[in-house]
């Protein structure tokens, strides 16, 4: 899955895809470096963030997304928390909604059960803009566990098949450095609920504050932990670097298919 942050202050790419040439260059891009499914953003959830309105978001997502059904055969996914925005994307042809509250909200949930198409829920403890002030759990993966049964059952009950659903452990958002680590080491475990899942790591602090890099450096690091979620089962890898993330997929599962 290649990011595309159509936004000004996204953590990592803030404003460089905002025109509309530029996205659809880096789409292409990305298409050409083996990416799958391309996800656009229209409001940054780095730590510290603000909200931005339900129309600046339209504004940036829907043609974007238009224009990418368009001209490529891509799957596209929306990264949003709106309802509105997840509706006009659903009618705009999107494949997959991105939501890293997991449709807690119930006209989300209305939004994503009055389509056919999959959905992602992610784990976040807090909100983006106050979740790393004190993340605490009583263990990390087993509340991140009770908390995906628990939205699964709320998903299945507002009548979201659960075959559509896929899962995001959510690194990085109200968790610690070793909190992070701790669910990279064990993310096989969340294969128990038998769904997909979906791991983005790239570039993020949890990299850089471990390796002291800024953004830009941390590439390195973002492959390490790209190819240790797949090797823990992960089924989706999101990234900034596709091209470097599919050429280390890509020796994994040489590797793999002939252990």
């Amino acid at each position: 899955m290649g990011i595309l942050n159509v936004t000004p202050d996204s953590f990592s790419d803030g404003g460089k895809f905002a025109d509309l040439e530029n996205a659809l260059e880096q789409v292409q891009r990305m298409i050409s470096d083996g990416a799958t499914i391309i996800d656009i953003g229209g409001e940054s959830t780095r730590p510290g963030a603000v909200e931005v309105s339900e129309a600046d978001e339209l504004a940036r997502v829907i043609p974007v997304l238009k224009a990418i059904k368009q001209r490529f055969n891509i799957l596209v996914s929306i990264d949003t928390s709106k309802a509105s925005v997840m509706s006009a994307a659903i009618d705009a042809g999107a494949d997959i909604i991105n939501d890293v509250r997991a449709l807690q909200n119930d006209e989300c949930l209305t939004a994503v059960a009055n389509s056919n198409i999959p959905v992602c829920l992610m784990h976040m403890q807090g909100l983006p803009r106050t979740m790393q002030s004190s993340p605490s759990y009583d263990n990390v993966i087993e509340d991140i566990l009770v908390f995906f049964q628990q939205r699964i059952d709320a998903c299945v009950s507002a009548g979201i098949a659960r075959e559509r659903i896929i899962l995001d452990p959510g690194f990085g958002f109200g968790k610690t450095l070793e909190q992070n680590f701790h669910l990279l080491a064990n993310l096989s475990t969340f294969g128990q609920l038998d769904l997909p899942i979906l791991a983005g790591l790239s570039r993020k602090s949890m990299i850089g504050n471990l390796l002291n890099r800024d953004v830009e450096l941390r590439l390195a690091g973002s492959l390490s932990t790209a190819m240790l979620a797949a090797q823990q089962g992960a089924n989706i890898i999101r990234v900034h670097d596709v091209q470097e993330t599919v050429d280390v997929l890509k020796v994994l599962k040489a590797v793999t298919d002939n252990s």
